[in-house]
């Protein structure tokens, strides 16, 4: 099956195992006046935390409400003043003093406030149209690309919090010896529990150059986590989740899933806009425009505009997903931004605020769940100063564990604000809980989920648990042990090692590889390894040289026709590797290797050399890869990095060099690989995937060394291989192969009644090879008039999947039918077939 990193995935299930309860406040008190004259006001609508319906409505000055539920935050709202929002504490419940200020008067004529939605003939009809239009039309960009220079402080805060829990759960036995965790829980607006769990701050410096080049460094000066430093998974939940977003980009990333913005200039297209007031927004005036998706089923947000009303720039916008959001694991989504407006074309950032709340199964309000709250607050703008050179050049103090840790002064002045009592207990309540033996356990436990990887003393790892068992048709059944060395999550060496068994060949296989790290800055390291195994190749044109690469060989549990086309491999690697450049990779492998058939009587791999008839291939090799990954960004500074979800692109160019005579080495080749792959948002429509390969052979060699157009004869999903191409169906010495699959995100399907309701998305795809195999390639295997290359055509496939198959928020399952498009007329094909496996996303 095909399995990708779900780490936070695991995690969230160990989340919700947290609970508790505290009293908290539940009636509040106080008076309501003028800002300005002081005077008691009375006739204001007094709303409960984030009600929509007022609790009341004042006859005098004085107020008092109370409530069932826990009361944290009090609204007031009158006609021609501002709405006042004020947080409850026990310190002010019952002496407040409200401050209303009276709005200023807007420049337009008139304001027809509709509380449902209006019909308009069409949209021109709308009044909000018209205030979008000069929205669109003065779009604004970020001010920092108009500055020679500029800096800027960054404080982020991510807090997660396990929510909806009530009294019968945190009375279950895992409980038992850890309830003093309860008296740092607080109650929510529901009379529901939530315990805060996780707390991380991190203050940013930011850094940009305009002219005379582009440069840029956000540099990480001070971070503070509660509890789980070394923990590679919920550290990666964490940062994993937010995506930085533009509101007047056409398209708002979310989870990489593209929604469609209600400031983008095709807003119309998704959303009914309705322009309800004008209001105060930091002594500006602004229209109040609520805007809601024409269709619930589609991923789109509602919520309120804050527009300008003399220069239409937006100053600040509420985005809130709907009740019917269909992404796996989410039960909603709401953000807060802030904007400030320096001038009438650009823009700054001034305050971001993202809720998410998870739940690993029910999508019910009720259920019990994560929510992950960030908060980013950006300050000290600074323009047009000159900014010394040496402030972009990375240095080896900048990744070090010890230079982000700050005392408790530190981070007293460098708040915006000063955390909760609730925040503030986060630190202590985790520091306690990692001195409790039962709570490690279950973290432990999560961890080996999530990693793959059981920790059975410090520094040494078992995994990884997933590969213990596999079967192919050479091995029969096969068992894998292997295990690393793991001390923490930025160790600069790292050992690995595996062995396996297969009861039907009765052979142990082997494998083992070192790697170290000399400096965390340019990534400069050094490896070496060996392995001999049984293994499935053909199935990777741009593979990756490294021993303890994800081997193919017992992965095909079910498949369609038989597989005999598996090779023994004797392959010794050392490599060299650094980044003169931030996410730009110079790697040299050299590489020995013999290669002959794991089962000669089924899969012939002997060829010709100097007339003898030879059934090993003996290699050794020299590979030159440049990668390039832009925009990727990664947790961790050891020599194993977690990378967070981005749309990143991948480049690699190789160039190998088969060397004759070395270590007996059969051939001279040269070789030369492209590979191309990137995610491209398509707005409201969803996702393309996109991965484009070319190659040549430029000597001739056997098959062993050839380009195999990659094939998949299992039933399970494999990315980037062909699903109805027999494994060494097409082999090329020159190739081009190209990969297009499109993730619609429900977008057809949600139009269809009943199957609507399923939540079930759809996949399109459509795949292609072109290449050619000259004579003497043929010639030299002695079953080369077996072998061609799709010369003739552009061989395709086609098809499409369904995807997000499952119940409440577990929908990890998908499906696709795949059909051949040419070369029909060959013996032992598949015209048609169906591929299911695991997807682990949002």
């Amino acid at each position: 099956m095909m399995l990708n990193n779900n780490s936070k995935y695991y995690y969230l299930l160990f989340l919700i195992v947290l609970s508790g309860f505290i009293q908290a406040q539940n009636t509040a008190a106080g008076k309501i006046v003028d800002d300005r004259t002081n005077k008691e006001i009375s006739g204001v609508d007094i709303f409960i935390n984030d009600s929509n319906k007022p609790y009341a409505t004042t006859t005098s000055g004085n107020f008092s409400v109370q409530s069932d539920s826990i009361i944290y935050k009090l609204k007031f709202v009158r006609k021609n003043y501002t709405l006042e929002s004020v947080d409850i504490t026990p310190e002010n419940a019952n002496n407040l003093i409200v401050q209303l200020s009276q709005a200023k008067v807007s420049s337009i004529d008139e304001v027809v406030i509709h509380n449902e939605r209006p019909k308009y003939k069409n949209k021109k009809e709308n009044p909000a149209y018209a205030i979008m239009q000069e929205v669109w039309k003065r779009k604004r960009n970020n001010g920092l690309d108009k500055f020679d220079t500029y800096t800027y402080k960054e404080y982020e805060k991510i807090q997660f919090d396990a929510n909806n829990l009530d009294s019968a759960f945190m009375k279950k036995k895992i409980f038992n010896k850890l309830d003093f965790i309860f008296d740092y829980a607080d109650s929510t607006a529901r009379g529901k529990m939530a315990l805060p769990i996780f707390l991380n701050e991190a203050i940013y410096e930011n850094y940009g150059e305009n002219k005379p080049g582009k440069k840029t460094k956000k540099l990480l000066v001070a971070q503070k986590t509660s509890g789980f430093q070394d923990n590679q998974i919920v550290t990666l939940t964490a940062k994993n989740l937010y995506r930085d977003i533009n509101i007047y980009d056409n398209t708002l990333n979310y989870f990489d899933i593209g929604f469609p913005s209600p400031v983008g200039s095709d807003g119309f297209s998704t959303y009914d806009y309705n322009l309800l007031d004008t209001i105060s927004v930091r002594g500006e005036n602004a229209y109040k425009i609520r805007y809601q998706p024409k269709r619930t089923e589609v991923l789109a947000f509602q919520g309120y505009l804050y527009i300008d009303t003399d220069n239409y720039a937006v100053l600040g916008a509420t985005l809130k997903s709907t009740q019917k959001i269909n992404i796996n694991f989410i039960n909603g989504i709401s953000t807060e931004l802030e904007y400030d407006n320096p001038d009438e074309n650009t823009f700054l950032p001034k305050k971001f605020i993202t809720e998410i709340e998870m739940t690993p199964f029910s999508k019910k309000k009720t259920s019990k769940s994560i929510v992950a709250k960030r908060t980013v607050d950006y300050s000290e703008y600074e323009f047009n100063k000159p900014i010394e050179a040496s402030v972009f050049t990375r240095k080896e103090e900048e990744y070090d564990d010890k230079f982000v840790e700050k005392d408790d002064a530190y981070w007293l002045k460098a708040r915006p604000d000063s955390l909760s009592k609730t925040e503030q207990g986060v630190y202590d309540m985790l520091d306690k809980l990692q001195q409790t033996p039962k709570f490690n356990r279950i973290v432990k436990l999560y961890e080996t989920l999530g990693s793959g990887y059981y920790n059975i003393t410090k520094g040494i790892d078992l995994g990884p648990i997933f590969s213990i068992y596999g079967v192919n048709e050479v091995e029969g059944d096969r068992i894998r042990f292997g295990a690393r060395t793991y001390f923490t999550r930025n160790d600069p060496w790292r050992i690995q090692f595996y062995t396996a068994y297969g009861f039907k060949d009765q052979q142990f296989k082997y494998g083992a590889e070192a790697r170290y790290m000399f400096n965390r800055v340019n990534r400069f390291m050094i490896g070496a390894g060996t392995r001999r195994d049984v293994m499935q190749l053909g199935v990777q044109l741009t593979n990756d040289d490294g021993i303890m690469a994800r081997s193919f060989a017992s992965s095909t549990v079910f498949a369609r026709g038989e597989n005999a086309s598996l090779s023994s491999v004797n392959q010794t690697n050392v490599f060299a590797a650094i980044e003169p450049w931030k996410n730009f990779q110079v790697r040299v492998d050299g590489t020995m290797q013999s290669i002959k058939s794991a089962n000669p009587a089924g899969f012939n791999l002997m060829y010709y050399r100097n007339g003898d008839l030879r059934k090993t291939v003996n290699d050794s090799h020299i590979t030159i890869s440049l990668i390039a990954r832009p925009g990727a960004k990664f947790s961790q500074t050891g020599i194993d990095r977690y990378e967070h979800g981005t749309l990143a692109p991948t480049i690699v160019l190789k160039y190998t060099r088969g060397i004759e005579g070395l270590f007996n080495a059969d051939f001279n080749y040269n070789k030369l690989q492209f590979m191309f792959y990137k995610p491209v948002l398509i707005g409201s429509w969803g996702k393309t995937l996109i991965n484009f390969e070319a190659g040549k052979n430029f000597n001739t060699v056997p098959l062993a060394l050839q380009n195999v157009i990659p094939g998949n004869q299992s039933y399970s999903l494999a990315a980037n291989t062909f699903a109805q191409l027999n494994y060494y169906e097409f082999v090329a010495d020159t190739y081009t192969t190209l990969h297009l699959e499109h993730h619609f995100n429900g977008k057809i399907l949600s139009f269809i009644p009943l199957i609507k309701k399923l939540k079930l998305r759809e996949v399109a795809f459509i795949r292609g090879a072109y290449g050619a195999l000259s004579d003497a390639s043929k010639a030299i295997n002695v079953e080369g008039f077996k072998y061609s290359a799709p010369s003739e055509h552009i061989y395709y496939e086609y098809g499409f999947g369904i995807e997000n198959i499952g119940f409440g928020n577990l929908r990890i399952f998908r499906v696709d039918f795949n059909w051949r498009g040419n070369y029909l007329d060959r013996p032992d094909i598949s015209k048609f077939g169906i591929k299911a496996g695991f997807q682990f996303g949002f």
